[in-house]
């Protein structure tokens, strides 16, 4: 028997647990973000298939998913609570399958490592198992290792499953654009153009020394695996620990003065550091988001000079990181994020190695 990566990947999540919810809204258009009024500032957390058709996605202001959206659309407020409690019933029937190990990577996906002579009879026995506990649909992507298993999930969607391994991973991908592969944004798939890396065969056979030179060692070597498909293939059930802790606050009148700016940081600073003391970990790192008027977003970081229980001590710091702001220019949107140090690094004692992420 062979070993799989198995890429559950749920449907619409938010849509469809507001769909579940509200049966009435079936078949309809459902924008799900902020307080669920178009007028507001705010982002699209999800769109429902129907108003996907309308060119209406993920992060796209609600004001202009207004402007694309049918009359029938209905538009709904993030409800986090309730997501929560869908993706726990999700992964509670995931991890009931037999002879498997889950690991979480969101709210509504998650790798199963199995081994098995069938992989696609456990791709379906785990869209059955998931459709019985919570009346949701997911898509299932299999592969040999992660990145062809996250990937293959996007060919099989809605309610699918796919297959996708070294040996159909050039016919599959060969011809796509490299903003195709997981982990490569637009930035990125700029960047590979411009030494005329467009297609995935393409990357696959770049000079490895010249990514290297454009994103550095460790990325470049990584960018050069994507082409062919190449990823960790080691489903890892350690229960996930967050890096950090972020509040975010999208204005509905634009931050003016530096005043106001401060002021708001302070805040905000103070909150995202006050989930980090609920866990008794240390701060080492503070991260700055702003979003100019009208749309234009930068980040920022900064290490502190050592980790910090000192909740004044991280609010200056994100402070004197606002300093670097542009006082000219009027702020629509702000967010502070506070690193922590992992379990495994607190007091420079070795600890049993727990997973993380940003």
């Amino acid at each position: 028997m062979a070993y799989w990566v198995l890429h559950v990947d749920m449907d619409q999540f938010i849509a469809a647990v507001e769909v579940l919810r509200r049966p009435e809204l079936a078949g309809l258009p459902v924008i799900v973000g902020g307080r669920g009024d178009p007028t507001e500032r705010a982002v699209v957390s999800t769109a429902s298939y129907e108003a996907r058709a309308f060119g209406i996605g993920s992060g796209m202001p609600l004001k202009i998913a207004a402007r694309k959206a049918p009359a029938d659309a209905v538009f709904l407020p993030v409800d986090h609570e309730a997501y929560a409690v869908a993706s726990g019933e999700v992964m509670a029937a995931l991890r009931a399958l037999p002879d498997v190990v889950l690991e979480v990577v969101g709210w509504d996906e998650c790798f199963l490592g199995v081994t098995t002579d069938d992989p696609e009879a456990v791709a379906r026995s785990a869209q059955a198992a998931v459709l019985g506990a919570t009346a949701l649909h997911c898509s299932v992507g299999v592969g040999d290792n992660k990145v062809r298993a996250k990937i293959a999930t996007e060919f099989g969607k809605p309610r699918g499953v796919f297959r996708l391994t070294e040996d159909n991973w050039f016919e599959v991908m060969g011809d796509k654009p490299t903003r195709d592969l997981w982990g490569v944004g637009t930035k990125v798939q700029k960047r590979l153009a411009a030494h005329g890396i467009t297609s995935v065969r393409e990357l696959a056979d770049a000079d490895e020394q010249t990514l290297v030179t454009e994103f550095g060692p460790r990325m470049g070597v990584w960018y050069h695996g994507l082409g062919s498909g190449i990823g960790p293939s080691t489903v890892d059930d350690t229960p996930w620990v967050a890096r950090s802790h972020s509040r975010e606050t999208t204005y509905q009148e634009n931050l003016t003065t530096a005043e106001q700016v401060e002021a708001a940081l302070r805040e905000l600073a103070a909150q995202a550091f006050d989930d980090c003391a609920a866990e008794g970990r240390p701060v080492v790192r503070v991260h700055l988001k702003v979003r100019y008027a009208p749309f234009d977003t930068k980040t920022s970081g900064r290490k502190l000079p050592g980790p910090t229980g000192d909740r004044d001590e991280f609010v200056a710091a994100a402070v004197a990181l606002g300093a670097t702001l542009d006082p000219e220019r009027e702020v629509r949107l702000l967010g502070v994020r506070a690193e922590m140090t992992m379990p495994d690094e607190v007091d420079g004692v070795e600890r049993t190695p727990v997973r993380g992420r940003i």
